[in-house]
């Protein structure tokens, strides 16, 4: 008979793409992995997991034992947390997945000092600006800032968040200012690569009007890192379209000047994406929800 130990190695295993990977999340060697999964193999006299050259697969059966895993860690996870809150304490594990430079800038700072707050719970950080969607339903609150086509998990809204399009003065000095979108085909773009997003179709909206224009842009330079491109701005190489907590500072001191202010860019509202509804939500998950919203709508990056 397996136990609670059992499955959370094996969702470890799952949200991995090899035994390698879950090794050295885990800090132990590769065997060490392989043995402890074949006894839990051998336990339950099934095969849960395909190897390949370099990467692993969960068989159905492996796949239905995740899936349950999961939902059987949550309510041990939240019972615990139930028994703990007669003694009006938050405690368990917090999981957050955000993305890179904004979780480096302003969730990092609030997750210590909501562990600060309750001594007895534990915080698991993960900043991707590429994250596993797949695996979305591992995490009680995952930060998004973007364009969110589609998605089954809960939306909560943290801030407002604009687009800008801008350069540093001396790209302008040099090259000039485009003066409608369809002058960045005459310009050096620089691009984003994040959430999987077309990034070189850059889409605007004249103020006071409905009517989008769509520019596919070249871009001289690319990168999937948003600090990258900024400092890329920021040394003349060309126009970026950024979100405003990235770039307020350096508009406001002026590194780095607006264009094209009498067109909007899609807004890319930074939200909390969560798994669970409200009344099914730990108290961990919910307090952290309302440090978020209590700080983000005033906006730090504008003060």
């Amino acid at each position: 008979m397996i136990n609670s130990d059992d499955l959370r190695f094996f969702r470890i295993i799952a949200n991995h793409s090899s035994l390698a990977a879950t090794a050295r999340a885990l800090n132990v060697t590769p065997p060490t992995v392989t043995q402890r999964l074949q006894i839990i193999e051998q336990k339950l006299k099934l095969k849960l997991v395909e190897r390949h050259a370099r990467q692993i697969s969960l068989t159905d059966e492996g796949l239905l034992l995740a899936e349950r895993a999961r939902l059987i860690l949550a309510e041990m996870d939240d019972l615990h947390e139930v028994l703990n809150s007669q003694q009006h304490e938050i405690s368990g594990c917090l999981k957050i997945l955000a993305p890179l430079g904004f979780g480096q800038e302003y969730i990092a700072p609030l997750v210590t000092e909501f562990q600060g707050q309750h001594q007895s719970l534990s915080v698991e950080l993960e900043l991707s600006d590429n994250p596993d969607w797949s695996s979305g339903h591992a995490w009680d609150i995952m930060i998004y800032i973007g364009e969110l086509r589609s998605s089954s998990l809960k939306l909560s809204v943290l801030a407002a968040n604009r687009r800008f399009l801008c350069a540093s003065p001396a790209y302008i000095a040099r090259y000039g200012q485009p003066e409608t979108p369809a002058d960045l085909r005459q310009h050096a773009c620089i691009a984003l690569r994040e959430n999987a997003e077309d990034v070189t179709m850059w889409r605007f909206t004249a103020n006071g009007s409905d009517k989008q224009e769509a520019v596919r842009i070249n871009p001289r330079l690319a990168s999937n890192d948003g600090r990258v491109i900024k400092q890329w701005a920021l040394a003349g190489c060309g126009i970026i379209q950024r979100s405003e907590w990235d770039v307020a500072a350096q508009l406001k001191s002026g590194e780095l000047v607006r264009l094209l202010s009498d067109y909007q860019l899609p807004s890319a509202d930074i939200v909390a994406l969560l798994g669970t509804d409200l009344r099914a939500r730990s108290a961990r998950t919910s307090k952290f929800l309302e440090l978020l919203k209590e700080r983000f709508v005033q906006q730090p990056w504008n003060q």
